[in-house]
């Protein structure tokens, strides 16, 4: 996997307070993920502190902001860190990063198109995959429906493949 692709957080959705402060949407493993790094989006934004905001987010202050129309203008911005920076993966595990972009194909050896997003509504991770044609489709990341992966390939079984 390459190291230099960055790796999304969270996403800064708008200003806290007068002070400069941001608040949050979390992705991946929240809060505990986001406190192991200071530097985000190639050291354009140093992170002072963050904090739960009981909501499911986290409100933060970095260093370069240092009032509310700073924090505004900041809405939307992704905060990312080079994919090399984070913990290595145990077997079996994937950062979300890692599937997009990959070439899907059925264990027959069709193709089937391309993983165009990871997600996740509550039950394990869902991979949407698009076609040639456009159509997507969508396949539990399950062994039973994704037996294998790696770099380049993600393998669906036949029988999640005839979608």
């Amino acid at each position: 996997m390459s190291g230099s692709k960055p790796v999304t957080l969270a996403a800064i959705t708008g200003a806290h307070g007068v002070t400069g402060e941001v608040r949050l949407k979390l992705f991946g493993d929240g809060l505990a993920s986001l406190k192991g790094h200071k530097t985000f989006n190639d050291g354009a934004l140093t992170l002072k502190k963050v904090r739960d905001d009981n909501k499911g987010g986290a409100i933060a202050r970095f260093a370069e902001v240092d009032n509310r129309s700073a924090a505004e203008k900041l809405r939307g911005t992704m905060l990312t860190v080079p994919r090399d920076a984070l913990p290595p993966l145990e077997e079996g595990e994937y950062y979300h990063t890692d599937l997009i972009g990959l070439a899907a194909v059925s264990a027959s050896g069709e193709a089937l198109g391309e993983v165009v997003d990871v997600q996740n509504f509550g039950a394990g991770d869902v991979i949407e995959i698009r076609r040639a044609n456009g159509k997507t489709f969508m396949v539990p990341m399950r062994v039973e429906a994704v037996p294998c992966w790696d770099e380049s390939t993600l393998t669906v079984t036949d029988d999640f493949a005839d979608q």
